[in-house]
């Protein structure tokens, strides 16, 4: 009787880990949102994420709140805006003292434990979790993974993935270890997979960068291109193994990029107006899903947001949903094809430092609104840290754009059009009212 009780609780295990979907989250790292073939980028090869565009749910006109790698991946880990979860640059600068703590970094790591990570929700539903590749909030224990590679601060060397960083570049050996580990026990897996790529340096194999030397394009840009189809080899790499091990059809496949990337071509930097500011070059990602068992591939029109991800997956795995999420759970609009009730989406900007960590107003730089095809950015006068040279304030006017007949952004109609204006910025107002900085508004 023990025998046959013991047969039918491992037959329910089974059925629950099957219910479950695997999730895989696919993180880009500095990558501007056209620089894809499926995007239409008619030099850089992507083979294996067009394929996976061909299997998806695709958002092209998608956008992260921040276009900065530390609070970006944040709003990715707790489906939080940067100013909740509070993290709103890479680094505490010297003068940002906490007297609860004189240890700036660990103060700021500390704000990832006052929320609801991805990780621990879905490891509440049973699942095994990895972490690999940028990962900025210490150890992967900390963001409630059970498994992963970067040790973080304060471990020598503990900064934004360590270990992780080798991930794509140094092959996926880690990453698919633990998916075979996962499926020998059974249990349905969470990998996050964000590799250091196609973040500098721009160090691409001989083979790939040779197809991109062969146009007429500077040594930087040649290495970034070459760049862009190495991350694509490492996502191909690690979802053929999905499907080697015959579990691709019940794994939600997610894919977005923290920030953008324009690559200057005279150096090894990026160009204006795209990593750190509020332009399409900066906050404009594909998104896409993919779940065979359940969605079927489609392009949707509408403004989507990373914070939906958050939710979306939540919800596809059964986990305990926390109260006051911004973004939406896209599965039902999915799987039924129905238009998305929304025609606005928000984002906001802060220095790369952080001069107050109790107090993320004092770094604000930007702040921007999308309802339908215009796009309202104001600027804020935050503090900039270190970086007063860097940066990316250069135009403190307000700026209005319509991006369906201005996707470059490059004619201000704010001047012609002050009710759009005031419009617009009373939506941002309502969102978040600002507290503490000034929002320049007159024009000169």
């Amino acid at each position: 009787m023990k025998l046959k009780f013991l047969i039918l609780l491992s037959c329910l295990f089974s059925v629950q880990a099957a219910d479950k979907p695997n999730i895989l989250l696919i993180l880009s790292d500095d990558q501007a949102w056209n620089d894809y073939s499926f995007m239409g980028h008619e030099q850089i090869k992507t083979p294996h994420l067009d394929k996976l565009a061909s299997e998806s749910v695709v958002f092209k006109r998608a956008y992260v709140p921040t276009a900065l790698c530390r609070p970006s991946l944040m709003t990715f880990a707790t489906g939080q805006y940067v100013h909740i979860h509070g993290i709103t640059g890479n680094d505490p600068f010297g003068d940002s003292a906490n007297p609860n703590n004189p240890d700036l970094k660990e103060s700021l790591i500390s704000k990832i434990d006052k929320l609801d990570t991805l990780a621990e929700l879905l490891g509440e539903q049973g699942y095994l979790s990895h972490q690999s590749g940028k990962w900025w909030e210490g150890n992967y224990k900390r963001g409630g993974f059970t498994h992963g590679m970067t040790r973080g601060y304060p471990q020598k060397g503990g900064r934004h993935g360590d270990d992780g960083l080798k991930i794509g570049r140094e092959g996926n050996k880690a990453v698919t270890d633990f998916v075979d580990m996962a499926i020998e026990k059974d249990k349905p897996f969470f990998l996050w997979y964000a590799p250091f790529m196609p973040h500098t340096p721009h160090t691409p194999p001989e083979r790939i960068l040779k197809k991109y030397q062969k146009y007429n394009l500077s040594e930087s840009v040649a290495k970034y291109y070459a760049m862009c189809e190495w991350f694509d080899e490492a996502c191909g790499d690690l979802i053929q193994h999905l499907e080697d091990k015959k579990v691709r059809d019940n794994t939600l496949i997610v894919y977005v990029c923290d920030n953008g990337w324009i690559q200057n071509p005279k150096r090894g930097g990026y160009a204006p107006r795209s990593k750190q500011t509020p332009y399409e070059g900066g906050t404009r990602t594909p998104i896409m899903f993919s779940w065979p068992n359940k969605l079927k591939p489609q392009d949707r029109p509408e403004l989507s947001t990373s914070l939906d991800i958050f939710p979306t997956i939540v919800s596809a795995a059964g986990a305990r949903m926390p109260k006051n999420l911004p973004g939406l759970d896209l599965n039902s609009y999915m799987i039924n094809k129905k238009p998305i009730p929304r025609d606005h989406i928000f984002g906001e900007s802060f220095a790369h430092d952080i001069v107050d960590i109790s107090d993320s107003e004092k770094t604000l730089l930007f702040r921007w609104v999308i309802k339908g095809n215009y796009k309202l950015l104001l600027t804020y006068d935050g503090k900039v840290g270190r970086y007063k040279s860097t940066h990316p304030r250069t135009e403190k006017r307000p700026q209005l754009f319509d991006l369906s007949n201005d996707p470059a952004e490059k004619v201000n109609l704010a001047k012609d059009h002050p009710e759009k204006v005031a419009q617009l910025a009373k939506m941002l107002n309502d969102w978040y009212p600002v507290k503490t900085r000034k929002v320049i508004t007159e024009f000169k």
